[in-house]
């Protein structure tokens, strides 16, 4: 079942997690982190092998470092790599609000929040900065402490990201994609999709949800999901997701919005386009993007990976601007929720929904989950119990064209064939609803 808070849930609801396999979706992924020195060295290579037909470029490590046995160290989780002509660069950012007091922090504490920057780097410089890994060792640490695995980290996977690397500069600033993560998650949940929009000029900035998920700020100090009241909720999260347009803006102009101070990637002052943003956001982060384009019409594009859309209020601001649903749970059919967000949406809109895909299946899950449960040993049948029956390869490849093609379209004005038109070819497990 998916707990998915709503506005009018406590905060102690726990996030959307597939139990039927006896191990949840964070537990599954943590049990396979922390077995990087305890899982069969054998197994671990073969279950890399078998599950990432592609992964980030070959300048990632391949292996963790196990002196004196560096053939037989067991291989990283691999994320799928991306497909644009750009490499990737990335950098964190600390953010504070200053006019928002955050009721989850101690008295007279503002809200603060990491995000991070996705964006095509200059391709002569990207290969001498280090690919950044899929979550900071303090986040990682806390993700497995709450999984109950806390043992190091052998198998993290890296992104395709080179952090600080020098923004690739072609004359025009870089259209923009807001990111929101689901319920007790993270920023980089969807970085296959990130990284993928970034290889092909966009940039992306995602935000961790402060006490709603994982994250660690630069003094180390690292914040999960506490529970304290009152708790986040979509609108939590769509005011995050407006405070972050606002620093794309900051960035746009050339400003620095890390409250640290800490320098910027050369070329990223000023390369971005405050004037065509666009967001997505996966469940909870689905319905506080639905809310944040309700409430501020500066953003032009919107697409929700299986968005829940319930809410107090719910989104029901009449929309003109293009929308996108990529469902499996939550579809108009089974939600009446996500059918009456749909008839709110006055402009160009798209429904479609891959065939045997869960909720759990968008984002990195897709890839990483099975190859954390071969890791484990579990059967197919366990793996599909977590992400479904389709195939982990296409599920991947269906998350890095449809945002891509999307986007592109409605920021860009550039048209992929057909895709969004009607039922593909190359995609045959993607159903268009009307």
């Amino acid at each position: 079942m998916d707990t998915t808070p709503m506005d009018t849930a406590t905060p102690t609801d726990t996030a959307p997690l597939a139990r039927r396999a006896g191990l949840p979706r964070r537990r599954l992924l943590g049990a396979a982190l922390a077995m990087g020195a305890a899982a069969p060295l054998g197994l671990a290579r073969a279950a890399s092998a078998a599950s990432a037909p592609s992964s980030v470029p070959a300048s990632a490590p391949s292996s963790a470092a196990v002196p004196g046995t560096a053939t037989d160290a067991p291989a990283r989780l691999t994320l799928t790599a991306p497909t644009g002509p750009f490499p990737v660069g990335m950098v964190p950012l600390h953010l504070r609000a200053e006019s928002r007091p955050d009721p989850n922090a101690r008295p007279g504490r503002f809200r603060e929040l990491m995000a991070t920057v996705w964006y095509p780097a200059r391709a002569s410089d990207a290969a001498s900065y280090p690919l950044a890994p899929w979550m900071t060792e303090g986040a990682m640490r806390a993700f497995l402490d709450d999984a109950g695995f806390p043992l190091p980290l052998a198998l993290t996977p890296l992104t395709a990201g080179h952090q600080g690397a020098p923004v690739h500069r072609a004359g025009r600033p870089l259209p923009v994609v807001l990111y929101s993560h689901g319920a007790g998650g993270h920023r980089g949940d969807h970085t296959i999709v990130c990284q993928e929009l970034a290889s092909h000029g966009f940039a992306v900035v995602t935000v961790d949800h402060t006490h709603d998920g994982f994250t660690e700020f630069p003094d180390g100090t690292v914040v999960t999901r506490d529970g304290v009241a009152p708790g986040l909720y979509p609108r939590d999260y769509a005011a995050d997701l407006l405070f972050l347009f606002d620093r794309v803006v900051d960035l746009a102009d050339g400003r620095n919005p890390d409250v640290d101070g800490r320098p910027l990637p050369a070329g990223l002052p000023g390369a971005l386009d405050a004037r065509n943003i666009g967001a997505c956001g996966w469940s909870k982060g689905g319905t506080a993007v639905a809310l944040a384009m309700g409430a501020d019409p500066r953003i032009r594009a919107g697409l929700t990976f299986d968005g829940r859309m319930e809410s107090n209020p719910a989104p029901g601001a009449d929309i003109d601007r293009p929308f996108m649903l990529m469902t499996a749970k939550y579809t108009r059919a089974a939600s009446p929720y996500v059918e009456t967000f749909w008839n709110h949406l006055r402009g160009w809109r798209l429904d479609v929904q891959a065939t045997g895909a869960l909720h759990p299946s968008y984002g990195d899950n897709m890839t990483l989950v099975p190859q954390a449960g071969r890791l484990l040993g579990m059967t197919e049948e366990q793996i599909q119990s977590q992400v479904g029956t389709l195939d982990p390869e296409r599920g991947t490849r269906i998350q890095q064209a449809y945002p891509l093609a999307f986007f592109d379209l409605h920021l860009r004005g550039r048209h992929h064939g057909n895709l969004l038109d009607g039922p593909s070819r190359a995609f045959p497990e993607v159903v268009h609803h009307p």
